[in-house]
């Protein structure tokens, strides 16, 4: 992304609040929700990062690139963010080795840009006013076509997006050659992140990743040990037929792990309902309270619906029980099923990027998954 593509450009929010900056990208102007993360590090995660779909991804650490991209980082088949804005975009490699910089990768996947912005007002303005539908377009579009263009914007109640993000065929990943392959764990993919299934992969289990509108007597029959209903973007109201195909596999006596998008899934198959909240959860740094230990797990999450519960109990689901709560806003962060091997967590435990305190949701889910077939196999 060279200096001589740079020009005037500006961020138009739905409310008419507008934000400039140096503009890097297509022609075209570029609609989508306006949201923010705090993770300090992690750009190439959170551009790759699936559940970003149709958004314009605010940065709040102020310097974004100083250790470049590098191919190892990335979490899905292609970069997923309607637009990106930073504060200062570093075209220096302060630390290596890397594989690209990250003006270089932007310049390669023609992601519209906002540079030098003023993103801890445009920050704290979502933060007041909510996540909205936004603009980001150059100088050269007038903000009447832009304006235009942002009312033509779906907005992201109602939206489904994960049918769009997830594979369009079936593909499976095997263990390294030195680790015992211990059984099969599909993934139903509403948008997963490569490093949750790499961490099945190190447990010795098979990973078969399936679109998630695939029929529920296909999953059936590909015998699994347990299925990963994995992260995802748009609103989980609208994913045709995930409530049924996930209720199918439970009555089934198949173990059950949802993440993020997954979590609102299995809350929505058993009675629950979801909602939009102001602005979201996206950051590396949320505070999240495990009942069963008392501990404080600081977790890294993207979402932008929760479950919703009423007096402690996750309202018209009396199946599940509340496991773990954001102590920032008291929402719903965990749930699990009080007789079947079913639980979830809203936030993502794969910390790509993040801190690694959830991480051992994964061994529990390999362990439910152990114990289960012991039991079927006596």
């Amino acid at each position: 992304m060279s200096d001589r593509q740079a020009r005037p450009g500006y961020l138009l929010l739905e409310d008419g609040r507008r934000f400039d900056g140096t503009y890097m990208g297509p022609e075209t102007e570029t609609a989508g929700e306006a949201v923010f993360t705090t993770v300090m590090t992690g750009y190439h995660e959170v551009l790759t990062d699936p559940s970003f779909a149709a958004q314009i991804v605010v940065m709040t650490a102020p310097m974004q690139g100083v250790y470049g991209i590098r191919d190892p980082d990335v979490q899905s088949r292609r970069p997923w963010v309607a637009g990106f804005i930073v504060r200062h975009l570093s075209r220096e490699v302060g630390s290596g080795p890397a594989d690209a910089t990250l003006p270089e990768y932007l310049a390669s996947h023609d992601i519209p840009t906002l540079i030098g912005a003023d993103t801890r007002a445009l920050t704290r303005h979502i933060r007041d006013a909510g996540a909205m539908r936004a603009v980001l377009a150059h100088d050269g579009i007038e903000p009447g076509r832009a304006a235009e263009r942002l009312a033509a914007e779906p907005g992201m109640s109602g939206r489904d997006l994960a049918t769009a993000v997830s594979t369009p065929e079936p593909y499976e990943l095997d263990p390294s050659p030195d680790v015992e392959v211990r059984g099969l764990v599909l993934c139903l993919d509403y948008g997963v992140k490569t490093r949750s299934l790499d961490l099945f992969l190190r447990e010795g289990y098979r990973v078969r990743v399936v679109p998630c509108e695939t029929g529920v007597n296909e999953l059936l029959d590909a015998r699994p040990n347990g299925v990963f209903l994995s992260n995802g973007p748009g609103d989980p109201e609208a994913v045709p037929g995930a409530v049924d195909r996930i209720r199918a596999l439970s009555d089934a006596g198949i173990p059950l792990f949802g993440i993020c998008l997954g979590h609102q899934l299995i809350a929505r198959a058993f009675g629950a309902r979801n909602y939009k909240l102001p602005y979201g959860h996206r950051g590396g740094n949320h505070p999240v309270l495990n009942h069963a230990t008392g501990a404080v797990e600081i977790t890294s999450q993207n979402h932008g619906f929760a479950v919703l519960e009423k007096d402690g109990r996750i309202e018209g689901a009396d199946g599940l029980e509340v496991t773990h709560r954001n102590l920032n806003d008291g929402t719903v962060e965990g749930l699990v099923h009080r007789e079947r091997p079913v639980f979830a967590v809203q936030y993502h435990p794969e910390s790509a990027p993040g801190p690694h305190d959830s991480r051992y949701l994964f061994t529990r889910f390999v362990e439910t998954m152990r114990e289960r077939t012991a039991a079927t196999t006596r």
